[in-house]
């Protein structure tokens, strides 16, 4: 339940089912002068939300058309700012910001948290901007117009609100086509923004608007049910009722917190919101983050789009710090003026693929190195084998059995491996195991993928400069749900199913594999790989996502290894690019000719 808030539900098709659709009760918008006067336990169920449609400038050379009624296909109204070149006469394309969080809310902010966003140092964004969103002090100047949207059923639009899915697509549809109508838009619209502002767009570009000349969706999942609600199957509600609990409108939130306690297996709901990637053809700048949980999203939406024209970037930082970063503004700006305005400025010539290769704390081995795919083509899968009898990890897989146990609440276990050559990991790992849990019909299960020195000590990567520590690639799973889908699955990413339990009888020893998000490390010559295993989510304290799972633990966990219980850490090692001993040769079916000579 979102925090407490009066719930109910309405009978709504999807994917073929009928679905009683969980709502919760928002936030009541309300003027900020009457909010103001209200009693304090009032309060507590209002936001102080402004409405006033008129046209003024918002900077200089920046007008702006507020609280402008846009009519969807069903009759239902939305409001949105439109941030635009004061020059009447110029015709620019629109950068759509699409998101739950309201499209002033500097408006009612205190000054010291005006367009504050963590990482981010203060001045970098203005008070125009909605947060995770383009800044119409950068975008106007240089040709653009900024429309901040409060969508369906936030602020003053009417319905309820629905987050992602099939509605909220359509809407985003026709906001799109309505703007490409509009006498200062020059007919192209294009999309920006991290977090909820990203993955709306892998949702919003399978609609396939006329108008729609690409999307930068800046680190954002691609499947809310196994990325965001039940990663792995374990239950991570509190996080989703932390980030819509701010949510303000007039009639009801679409409840995913609620929908995940009602509806716990995949479904017709869960499925509207996983995006229809073949349809996503336009142009696409996409990033990834290697320490965020947007990144299987990221990966994941960028490799299974359908556009013959998309790139990816992946690095060490989070998403705020590197979008409105003095480096990557005017790249994404490049980006934007190449399909938006058709200013041929040798976009094209962009890697497809560029990746930064951690090492340790704030250092990186390499930074934006071109690849042309993502896994990488040359990946040479390798299996570091698990021996409980010495909590070690090798080449081969140990003749004698034996296991590890510990406290399924309070205990761990590691593997270690130390390599003798540097070793670079980039891509998918997975965790093939054998597990029983004692005392218990069910484990949850939490990975990490750690780097320790030479010395022994632990290296996690820091961002948000150097004060945030990461400990390295992870993955979960509910050992109730290891059953696997195989037509998502390949070798090296294992993707569960979710569409039954299965219960573990006492005794019963079963194989499973772990999914373990992508990453990008280095590991020096005496360097360890270390596989940390525990019943719970272990972060330090200064990490900054506020994550927190509902786990079914008790007893005791048990991992079997060696003998008939070959268990595994699969890496994947990438060699250089070119050996000693490589000799080129010219490949006649794509040396380029030059007709011109």
């Amino acid at each position: 339940m979102l925090f407490g808030r009066e719930q109910f539900t309405v009978k709504t098709e999807l994917g073929g089912e009928v679905i009683d659709k969980l709502y919760a009760k928002e936030l009541v918008p309300t003027p900020i002068g009457e909010f103001e006067k209200l009693p304090e336990d009032e309060k507590k169920l209002r936001k102080p939300y402004p409405f006033n449609q008129r046209t003024y400038e918002a900077a200089p050379g920046i007008i702006c058309d507020q609280d402008v009624a846009v009519p969807m296909r069903d009759g239902v109204v939305l409001y949105a700012d439109i941030f635009r070149p004061a020059d009447s006469t110029a015709k620019v394309p629109v950068i759509l910001a699409w998101s739950n969080y309201g499209k002033r809310p500097n408006e009612y902010r205190p000054d010291e948290l005006k367009a504050y966003t963590p990482g981010v140092p203060k001045g970098s964004i203005s008070d125009l901007a909605k947060f995770e969103a383009a800044d119409p002090e950068f975008w106007v100047p240089n040709g653009y117009a900024v429309a901040n949207v409060d969508i369906r059923g936030i602020g003053y639009s009417g319905g309820y609100h629905e987050q992602f899915g099939k509605q909220d697509a359509e809407d985003g549809y026709d906001f799109i086509e309505w703007c490409a109508e509009q006498p200062w838009c020059n007919g192209k619209v294009t999309m920006a923004g991290s977090s909820a502002l990203a993955i709306s767009q892998w949702h919003i570009a399978a609609e396939q608007p006329p108008h729609l000349a690409c999307i930068a969706p800046w680190e954002g999942m691609s499947d809310m049910y196994r990325e965001s609600l039940c990663e792995g199957g374990i239950p991570a509600i509190q996080f989703t009722n932390f980030a819509t609990a701010g949510a303000c409108g007039l009639k009801g939130i679409d409840d995913m917190g609620g929908m995940a306690e009602r509806y716990p297996l995949m479904n017709g709901y869960w499925a509207d919101k996983i995006p229809d990637f073949s349809k996503v053809v336009v142009p696409a700048y996409v990033t990834a983050g290697w320490n965020h949980f947007h990144l299987r999203g990221s990966v994941n939406g960028w490799r299974k789009i359908a556009s013959e024209q998309k790139w990816l970037r992946a690095h060490r930082e989070f998403e705020w710090p590197d979008f409105y970063s003095s480096t990557y503004l005017p790249e994404l700006k490049m980006f934007f003026d190449r399909y938006c305005k058709g200013i041929r400025n040798g976009w094209e010539s962009t890697p497809r693929v560029r990746i930064e290769v951690q090492d340790r704390f704030d250092e990186s081995w390499q930074v934006n190195r071109p690849e042309r795919e993502f896994p990488l083509a040359r990946t040479q899968y390798k299996k570091l084998y698990l021996n409980a009898a010495d909590a070690s990890m090798g080449l081969e897989n140990p003749a004698a059995e034996s296991e590890a146990r510990y406290d399924a609440n309070e205990g761990e276990i590691v593997f270690d491996h130390t390599f003798k050559r540097d070793t670079e990991l980039t891509g998918y790992m997975k965790l093939h195991a054998w597990v029983e849990a004692a005392g218990h019909d069910d484990m949850d299960l939490f990975v990490t993928v750690k780097k320790l020195s030479r010395a022994g000590v632990e290296q996690p990567v820091t961002i948000f400069g150097g004060t945030a520590p990461h400990p390295g690639a992870w993955g979960k799973m509910r050992v109730s749900h290891r059953e696997l889908d195989p037509e998502l699955s390949t070798d090296y990413q294992p993707v569960q199913s979710h569409l039954r339990d299965q219960k573990l009888s006492p005794g019963e020893i079963v194989p499973i594999d772990i999914e373990i998000n992508p990453t990008s490390r280095i590991w020096h010559a005496g360097e360890t790989i270390r596989v940390h295993i525990a019943g719970r989510y272990i972060r330090e304290a200064h990490w900054i996502e506020p994550l927190i799972w509902e786990t079914d633990n008790a007893g005791e966990h048990v991992f079997h290894t060696g003998g008939r219980f070959e268990s595994y850490l699969q890496i994947p090692v990438i060699p250089p690019k070119y050996s000693d001993d490589y000799v080129f040769e010219v490949d006649e079916a794509t040396h380029p000719t030059h007709p011109i000579f």
